[in-house]
This record gives C-alpha cells, structure tokens and sequence, in this order.
C-alpha cells in the first residue's frame, strides 16, 4: 500500500481525497518508480478543485510531474536506481501521476535527472521552470538578444514567471514583471532580476489595436486581455512566448501587431514537446539557474496539505513554486 491524492467523482462533483492504494492499481507502463518530490501546479489545482475539466479518467492521481528513482524497469534507457524526471505527456490528466509516493509510467517520456541536481532541486523547478526555459529557448530561437531591449514576463510571481524572470536575468535580458500584487512581490521579484516591476492592470482591459512599442519580448502566463495588450505593445520585429492562461483562454486581440509589426506569437507546449528539446531545455537549466535563487521561489509542503494548496493556488495566495514531499 501507499500514499496518494485521488480524485473521483460522486453525484457529477470531483472529489480529491488522500487515499492508500495498491501497486496492482497502477496504470500500464514499462517503468516503475519510487516517487520522492512531485510540486503542485495551475493544472493540478485545477483539476484537485475540479474548477476545470483536467481530468479525463477517473479515478485519478493528479501532479503532471514527478522526481523519483526507477524502481523495475524494462525499457532499455533505464536501469533501478537511476534518478529520472517527468513533466506532462497526459500525467495526471489521462494517467496516475507525480502526488503518490509511487508511480508507473511508459519510459519514453522520462528524461535523466542531470547530474547538477539533486531530486528536491529538480521539483523546485519542476514543469514550471521547464516551461519558462522552453519559453526563453523560443525568444532566442527568433533572434531576441539581450540587445534588443526590455522583455515583459507576466505572472511573474507564479511558477513560470518567477523562473522566467531568474534565467532572464542570469542571461543579461532587461527584465520587467508584471503581477497582481506589486506592493506584496516586488521585493521578491527585484531579488529574483527584475529590473522593473509593474502592476497587472497596466495591461488589464480592452487596449488599442496596437501601442507604443515597449517589449523586444515576452514571455505570458496570463492570456486573454493581458497577452493581446503584450502582443500590441511589442517592438517591431518581437517575439511573444505564451504558454498559459491564468487569466483566460480567450484572446481579444487583432491581427495588427502581426502584420504590422512582423511581431511573432509562439506558442509553448510542455506536454507533448519532443524528448530532445526537453534533454535541450533541462540541461540549459542545470547550467543557466542559479541554484541559490530555488530557495527563494521554491516552498515544501506534504500530501497532507496538497488539497488544501491547491485551492490557495488559485486564488493566487501562492507564491512561485510548490514542491511536494511524497513521503513526508
């Protein structure tokens, strides 16, 4: 028997409850792992709370990633005792994931801990900062220079955003963070490398077509009305990465910063991204995060109190990242 957050349903409603659970329940797959840290992310909350539809089985263990040791395996990549990771591939969503001490999943969409982490490391990190890597892998893959000016991260006191604005800032870009809550995070963000902090609202709301260019990139979380006023505020030439939507999935914008401005929209997916741009993106952080700042972003808490963070998550009482102790 072991530990795990479970969600079902009863009478329509998700419920999310810490149940034990037998090995024979797990899901198919050729790898086996003992789980050490997982975290608690938007789409996890999401799905614990049940205020969006994540979950497309039930029961279900929800947390799309996880840091563990490969218990049994039968895929060739991997031997009992490695230290692997996984973010996404449907983990948590379509098939038991990271909150449970246990876990069997299909070898392909593992990826070897680098040899700079230690497990709780890599969960500080997490998808989150995986995501904000893959996001800054795509500024510099369209010619977006430190040189260029300043880039723009929304969110930034969030998972995604607080990693974004740390190896930004590492790699010499000019940062500004935009977030809900200057007055409380802009120490914490100044800490992290912004070079300015802005409130949210400075982008809330129905905006003009285009603005005055400000962003040689942009690095968004939130979507909807703030991503559209990004995208109409962005240099000549600029490149917006949106990877989420905290703020909605709509997207009230217009074509013109597109065709007028050559700015180009990219879009982030850490789900289903190709094993060797995320080899490519976890390496790029082994060596372009700087480890001391974990502490800073990074907060533990234990099974127990998964269901009740994960509400706090969303009405965004949390910041930066939530790592998750499985065996505590």
């Amino acid at each position: 028997m072991y530990k795990a957050i479970v969600i079902d349903k009863q009478d329509g409603n998700y419920v999310a409850t810490l149940n034990e659970v037998t090995g024979s329940e797990l899901m198919p797959g050729d790898v086996d792992i003992d789980v050490l840290y997982s975290t608690l992310n938007y789409k996890d909350a999401l799905a614990i709370t049940g205020k969006s539809p994540v979950v497309r089985h039930f029961p279900m263990v929800p947390g799309i990633d996880f840091v563990g040791k490969v218990s049994t395996s039968s895929h060739p990549d991997y031997q009992p005792g490695q230290l692997v990771i996984l973010n996404g591939w449907g983990v948590g969503e379509k098939h038991w994931g990271g909150l449970a001490q246990k876990a069997r999943v299909n070898g392909d969409w593992l990826v070897p801990l680098p040899t700079q982490f230690e497990a709780k490391d890599a969960m500080a990190i997490g998808t989150a900062g995986y995501t904000a890597m893959l996001c800054v892998m795509a500024l510099e893959r369209h010619g977006v220079t430190p040189e260029r000016g300043e880039i723009l991260v929304t969110g930034a006191a969030g998972g995604v955003g607080s990693v974004a604005v740390a190896i930004l800032s590492k790699l010499g870009y000019s940062v500004t963070a935009l977030s809900g809550r200057v007055e409380q995070e802009a120490q914490f963000l100044s800490q992290l490398g912004a070079q300015n902090v802005i409130h949210r609202s400075e982008l809330e709301g129905a905006g003009k077509p285009l603005a005055k260019e400000r962003w040689a990139g942009v690095v968004d979380v939130v979507g909807s009305h703030v991503l559209a006023n990004a995208c109409a505020s962005t240099q000549y030439g600029g490149v917006v990465a949106a990877c989420g939507l905290a703020g909605g999935m709509d997207l009230p914008a217009t074509v013109a910063p597109f065709i007028l401005r050559g700015v180009t929209l990219a879009g982030i997916d850490s789900v289903m991204c190709p094993k060797a741009l995320r080899i490519e993106a976890w390496q790029r952080l082994a060596s372009e995060l700087e480890l001391n700042k974990l502490n800073m972003i990074a907060h533990e808490i234990t099974l127990n109190e998964v269901i009740a963070t994960a509400a706090d998550l969303l009405d965004g009482k949390i910041r930066g990242r939530v790592i998750v102790d499985v065996n505590a």
